[in-house]
């Protein structure tokens, strides 16, 4: 897997869970909200949180005392998941900013700071997929994909350092397919690896006002970046249950995206002090054994 693989730090098993946390169904006041929670008093912000991996660290973020702010292209979604947060009892304010945008995600990053004071951690998680055969790829989707995935982790850290405390934590979405990839994804794969770099350098340039930078590196988790668009549930229950098998080195079944945001939510925490500059897998073990290969035509159905 050469030296940046070997390098990774593997997060084996499951990570470190939330608290069970007794929430009520009304709106909580800022001092009640700095009261609980392992990030009472602190401000998250969270690119592409309306759905997957990002609404779930939003939700779990705000249920553990910050105030949240989070974006995304899709409003309608965007409004659920605030009106969810806050009749929980959290506090969470959605933007609908898209990160390919300078200006966007300028406005973005500002309001938010400006809304809560200040920022703890960012989560930069907005990303979209891409499996086609190099050759196919047009120059429009390849930019489409370092676009959104590179370019909008580089703006969206750009902005976020002058509002962030020192001692706060960045957290990027990469992927372990940075690391072993399948045919199909050479726009996905070199975009996140873009990420990673951006990681390590960033945790080189703040790592003396305390900042930790990290790349969480999610195995195939069940999002809509893997789920096509309108397939009924049981038809997905279904390849899933026939998905799993194949990974037969690791756990035998996806993530679910609470899962993966569990781990982001927890290495946002101070428990993981000294880990900063790399990339965490959250594969189900997928990466420790032998790459895994699709049957040929085993595909999502459509």
């Amino acid at each position: 897997m050469g030296e940046g693989h070997s390098r990774r730090a593997v997060l084996g098993g499951s990570v470190a869970g939330l608290a069970a946390l007794a929430v009520g169904t009304g709106s909580a006041s800022a001092d009640e909200r700095r009261g609980r929670g392992r990030f009472a008093g602190k401000v998250v912000i969270i690119t592409g949180a309306t759905s997957g991996i990002g609404r779930e660290a939003a939700v779990l973020f705000a249920a553990e005392g910050a105030e949240v702010g989070f974006c995304g292209r899709r409003e309608e979604l965007g409004r659920q998941v605030e009106r969810e947060i806050r009749r929980s009892g959290g506090e969470a304010t959605y933007t609908r900013a898209d990160v390919r945008d300078p200006a966007q995600v300028q406005s973005f990053v500002d309001g938010v700071a400006a809304r809560y004071g200040r920022l703890d951690v960012a989560f930069n998680n907005a990303g979209i997929h891409l499996g086609k055969p190099l050759h196919e790829t047009t120059v429009a989707e390849w930019d489409d994909v370092h676009l959104t995935n590179a370019r909008g982790v580089f703006l969206a850290v750009r902005h976020e350092v002058p509002h962030l405390v020192d001692g706060g934590v960045i957290i990027c979405t990469a992927s372990s397919q940075s690391g072993h990839t399948r045919p199909g994804h050479s726009a996905y794969t070199a975009s996140k690896r873009a990420v990673e770099g951006i990681v390590r350098v960033a945790a080189l340039d703040y790592g003396s006002r305390g900042i930790r930078v990290l790349a969480v590196n999610p195995g195939t988790t069940d999002t809509r970046l893997v789920r096509p668009p309108g397939i009924p549930d049981d038809l997905w229950a279904r390849f899933k249950q026939a998905w799993g098998p194949l990974n037969v080195y690791g756990l035998p079944r996806m993530a679910e995206p609470r899962e993966i945001a569990s781990a982001v939510v927890s290495l946002a925490t101070p428990e993981f002090g000294y880990l900063t500059g790399t990339e965490v897998l959250v594969d189900g073990a997928m990466s420790a054994g032998r790459p895994m290969t699709m049957p040929p035509g085993f595909e999502p159905p459509r």
